[in-house]
């Protein structure tokens, strides 16, 4: 198959007409901007048709830096960021131009990378080719606003710290592991079980490229100094367990086996195990079904994904043997959790399309989620007896069938359920229940307690998801500085009885923030990072932003498809653009997209509220400042940053609310509210953009990468200049067609003369 026919081969979905960003006179400025400093110069010019002193010219012309400082990792560790940055601006060929890919490899990456192609929308946006040409008088003009507005609001484009600074940093600073181990073996916050995934891993297929090294060795010594116990990685079977009757969909398994036994070796040095994530049996496409027909599974939407049917007792043992021969391979692996529905396609069940298998349909879902923890922790427990099998009911069950499942359980696997799913919710007089990944409202729920008690009363162990550092609410921070709140939950569960903590997701891994409540009370933590003086300060600030942080108007559509994880980013557009909010991918300007069921004022007025009291204690932290020690001066810069990036988020994403709703309502439009809109959009772009230049971890989660670089901010501020005379143009004709129409209308009623 030829790379056009590969090409042609990949996902269009509705494939509508991609957005215009009109602030750019040209498409491939657009582009330039975009990848400025992303990907080398040579290939911008490959790509858009042109010299490589014709790019630096384009980008000197509109104030970018040059020559660019590019940093390779961005090829490597932030491909999904540029992706997000050209999906609307790159047809599929130039887009794989620009990255450096070949056709299959963007497959993989939209099917496998922690379903992009639903985080893009399922959709591919019907770019045009885009190459340079010479700007005509008018888009010179233009180009020379652009650089003016860079001028006037940024004083520097230069990184003090470069993106994926802190990866650097993880790799330095190394103690000597002996005594990390003897400090990780002092108290652990009451749990057996403590463990955590990598705050920068890269989600896709790291164990077959050991260079990326998702968890360096200050990474491992900074989980062990915090207490956590044990670290845990996403894999995939068939990735790792050579299959008979079609070898090349395990190429490379003996790779991932040797750099997966490189870093047992390494986290135990920490005193940390390691765990395997396992969400199977995972969905194939076509191809793998010709050399295994009869473990073809019902259709799920999307890209060419069929389930493995597990009433064909065949992909039982292949769960069975491949979970043998993974442990067999590597039997200082500490166990595994599973999860058996998400939004990857696994069993017939798993999409809800069970029903359409004449053999899975003849049988109750319970069942089906059963057989395939069983055969995984048969295969396991064969090898290794004991290994932990963690079972986590994310997404599987529903009420009246999730005790049915528990007493269905092997005895020897323990049981995990987000800590705060279904409680109940009244914010803002809207009722509503936590799925999961909430902060600003602490577990755990009477629902998750209940089905704990169910499975102790069975014998099992019992193991609480929770979110510490960071949620949906804000993942694009290392962690929410709201201490209080944490505190809160971990002693709500400390009192259950629970005995193990998942720390994390993919996000929320960073090796500090939270993390310390491991081991310290939130005044503990003051003192020892902030001395003496400065502790009563920080500790009422930690008060104040954990007080505001419980008006996020909680709801699982809101955390996914909201723009406060992207923040001042975000563009504003003049007209709706049509386009529904992703998750976590694009928010677009979907304000119902955004806000669920709460109504568009109430959705307004809680982010209103959020923003305004978390400012109070941005103001008594700032205060704060000239109280902290000397020595500790870093610590408090460290917060600092976290605070004030957090805050731009949620004050923007209440600006942006209140923008598209004066938008959309146009009989209402008011000049000076819409220009004082653009104005603080502006400011918060521009502090936002200040951090982001000095701290590598604002912006950054593992699972998407960066929400935003440096230029998006400087974009948006761009975009806000640009409007601002849209809608000066706009008022004055507004104004002038009002007159006319009073005048009209006076003219009806007023006799001839």
């Amino acid at each position: 198959m030829t790379d056009r026919q590969l090409i042609d081969k990949l996902p269009l979905g509705a494939n509508p007409a991609p957005l215009a960003y009109s602030h750019f006179p040209t498409g491939h400025q657009a582009v330039i901007w975009r990848n400025w400093e992303l990907v080398p110069v040579s290939r911008l010019a490959d790509v858009l048709r042109t010299t490589e002193n014709q790019i630096c010219k384009c980008a000197e012309e509109m104030g970018l830096p040059v020559p660019p400082d590019v940093e390779d990792l961005w090829l490597t560790r932030g491909y999904l960021t540029i992706i997000r940055a050209n999906w609307h601006l790159l047809p599929y060929e130039q887009l794989l131009a620009l990255l450096g890919w070949m056709p299959e490899e963007l497959a993989f990456t939209l099917k496998e990378e922690d379903f992009l192609w639903t985080k893009l929308g399922n959709l591919k946006p019907a770019a045009q080719p885009v190459y340079y040409r010479p700007l005509n008088e008018h888009q010179a003009g233009q180009t020379r606003q652009i650089k003016e507005i860079i001028k006037k609001h940024f004083g520097s484009l230069m990184h003090t710290e470069k993106p994926f600074g802190f990866i650097r940093k993880f790799k330095d600073g190394i103690r000597k592991c002996e005594s990390v181990i003897k400090n990780s073996k002092v108290s652990k916050a009451g749990f057996d079980l403590l463990f955590i995934y990598s705050y920068s891993a890269v989600y896709g297929d790291p164990l077959l490229h050991p260079e990326l090294d998702p968890f360096p060795d200050g990474m491992l010594e900074g989980y062990a100094e915090m207490g956590v116990t044990g670290i845990w990685l996403p894999v995939i079977l068939y990735t790792l367990y050579p299959l008979a009757n079609a070898p090349e969909f395990s190429k490379g398994w003996e790779q991932r086996i040797k750099t997966l036994r490189a870093l047992v070796e390494r986290a135990a040095k920490y005193g940390l195990d390691v765990y395997l994530y396992l969400n199977e049996p995972r969905g194939m496409g076509n191809g793998f079904f010709d050399k295994y027909p009869e473990w073809r599974g019902v259709f799920h939407d999307g890209v060419d994904n069929y389930a493995l049917c597990t009433s064909n007792k065949a992909v039982l043992d292949y769960l069975k043997n491949a979970s043998a021969h993974v442990f067999r391979e590597l039997p200082e692996l500490a166990g595994v959790f599973t999860i058996t529905f998400s939004e990857n396609p696994t069993h017939c069940y798993s999409k809800g399309q069970g029903h359409n298998c004449p053999l899975c349909s003849k049988r109750t879902m319970p069942e089906v989620i059963v057989e395939v923890n069983k055969a995984i922790e048969e295969g396991v427990h064969s090898v290794a007896p004991s290994a932990k099998v963690i079972v986590w009911n994310w997404g599987t069950w529903f009420p009246e069938w999730d005790h049915e499942a528990i007493d269905m359980l092997p005895d020897k696997v323990e049981f995990m359920a987000v800590s705060e799913s279904c409680k109940p919710l009244n914010i803002g007089g809207v009722r509503n229940e936590i799925y999961d990944y909430s902060i600003s409202q602490p577990g755990p729920s009477p629902s998750s307690v209940e089905l704990w008690n169910h499975a102790k009363r069975r014998g099992l162990k019992t193991v609480a998801k929770v979110q510490l550092n960071n949620s949906w609410e804000c993942a694009s921070m290392p962690y929410i500085p709201v201490p209080y709140l944490i505190k809160e939950h971990l002693d709500n569960l400390k009192k259950v009885g629970i005995d193990g903590l998942m720390l994390s997701w993919t996000f929320g891994g960073y090796p500090g923030g939270n993390l310390e409540l491991l081991r310290k009370t939130p005044e503990e933590m003051a003192l020892d990072k902030f001395g003496m003086k400065a502790a009563p300060y920080i500790i009422e600030a930690w008060k104040l932003f954990s007080n505001a942080f419980r008006n996020f108007p909680f709801h699982v559509t809101v955390l996914y498809k909201g723009p406060h994880n992207y923040g001042p980013m975000n563009l504003l557009y003049p007209e709706p653009t049509g386009y529904s909010s992703t998750m976590v991918g694009f928010p677009y300007d979907d304000l119902d997209g955004w806000r669920a069921n709460y109504p568009e004022d109430v959705f307004e007025m809680q982010f209103k509220l959020l923003s305004e009291e978390w400012r109070k204690g941005l103001d008594l932290l700032c205060e704060s400042g000239k109280y902290v020690d000397e020595d500790k001066a870093n610590n408090f810069t460290d917060l600092k940053n976290v605070v004030v990036g957090t805050f731009c988020h949620f004050r923007s994403t209440y600006l942006q609310i209140r923008f598209v709703r004066i938008r959309n309502n146009k009989d209402k439009l008011s000049q000076r509210e819409i220009i004082d809109i653009l104005d603080e959009e502006i400011l918060l772009a521009e502090k936002l953009h200040e951090i982001v230049l000095k701290d590598s971890r604002i912006g950054f989660e593992a699972g998407n990468h960066y929400a935003y670089t440096a230029n998006d901010l400087c974009e948006k501020v761009i975009n806000c200049e640009n409007l601002k005379r849209f809608y000066q143009v706009k008022f004055r004709l507004l104004f002038k067609n009002r007159r006319q129409r009073v005048f009209n209308d006076e003219a009806a009623i007023l006799p001839a003369t």
